[in-house]
């Protein structure tokens, strides 16, 4: 299951909007993440995508400045993380996530935890927004599907509901780079295509703004979505009775990264990896003998017969 980090060359170092360099995370005496390498130039989409627990959400809450790194070194925005107070550039990061969907009161209205991130407060308590700002609120619920929820309270929206309001929240600041974990959980399939294709939308034409997605299911990274960050664990998985650390095993272009022979190593099982319609899936193969591919097969490949989906 270990692999050897590689990031694809190629690509100015002059315009990060994410460096981290011999990252480690350390919990209570266990290692969760180690030598994590990675940049991620300004402007561009970039999905982290890996097994579970390997340190996703960590990573993730570094890159939006909420969690420090036992050592190496994070630079966001060019601000180097514990060198720079980071509420001076907080607001030009939107984050979305499970962590952050608990911190509201029970009893803020959406349309409030939507606009109260041009303050990067949770909770209006005695801020005050324009006309115009809480317009934009709206047009960002509208966009998502959510009008609905205006004047309700969050105790009473459904996790998927609360996931839609996160994204809107993210995005009502016009931040420099955003940061999306697991945007789709908790979402039914037409929710799902709903903020898949918003999202779809915003990689194909915002061409100022970065962004990164976190997921574990490739049918959740929206079209548009250039490069990808692959998490595994580092040596044969473990250490002692406890998982190996998590690391970057790959970074770079999509289709380079999302291979059969990548995936397979990283989830120790023969996937073979497709692609249609600019959407990703993959299949565990029955027949553990046959050849993988070297790349996702291109439109519209059905499964092999014999196989059966993840």
């Amino acid at each position: 299951m270990g692999e050897v980090s590689e990031q694809v060359p190629g690509v100015s170092q002059d315009a990060m909007a994410l460096r981290l360099q011999d990252v480690e995370f350390r919990r209570q005496r266990r290692v969760i993440l180690s030598h994590v390498d990675l940049d991620i130039p300004a402007g561009q989409r970039w999905i982290l995508f890996g097994l579970n627990g390997v340190g996703k959400s960590t990573l993730v809450s570094m890159m939006a400045s909420r969690t420090f790194p036992s050592s190496g070194s994070v630079e966001i925005l060019g601000n180097r993380l514990g060198k720079v107070n980071v509420f001076s550039y907080r607001h030009r990061i939107g984050l979305s996530s499970a962590e952050l969907s608990r911190a509201f009161p029970s009893t803020e209205d959406p349309l409030d935890a939507v606009v109260t991130a041009l303050t990067a407060t949770v909770g209006k308590w005695r801020d005050t927004y324009t006309d115009e700002e809480y317009a934009r609120a709206r047009d960002l619920m509208r966009r998502f599907g959510i009008s609905y929820l205006e004047g309700k309270s969050m105790a009473r929206v459904s996790e998927g509901e609360r996931t839609r309001i996160l994204i809107c929240r993210a995005l009502m600041a016009d931040p420099d780079l955003l940061v999306l974990d697991e945007p789709t959980t908790g979402l039914d399939l037409g929710g799902r295509e709903t903020v898949m294709g918003v999202l779809a939308d915003l990689a194909r034409t915002d061409h100022t703004r970065t962004m990164v997605l976190v997921t574990h299911h490739l049918e959740e990274i929206p079209s548009g979505f250039t490069h990808i960050a692959i998490m595994g664990r580092r040596g044969n998985g473990h250490t002692g009775t406890d998982p190996a650390p998590g690391t970057v095993v790959y970074a770079g272009p999509i289709e380079q990264g999302l291979t059969s022979e990548r995936l397979s190593r990283v989830f120790n099982m023969p996937l073979q990896v497709h692609r249609a319609h600019g959407r990703y899936g993959a299949f565990v193969r029955t027949d553990a003998d046959a050849p993988l591919a070297s790349r996702a097969d291109s439109v519209d490949n059905e499964p092999a017969a014999g196989a059966m989906h993840l």
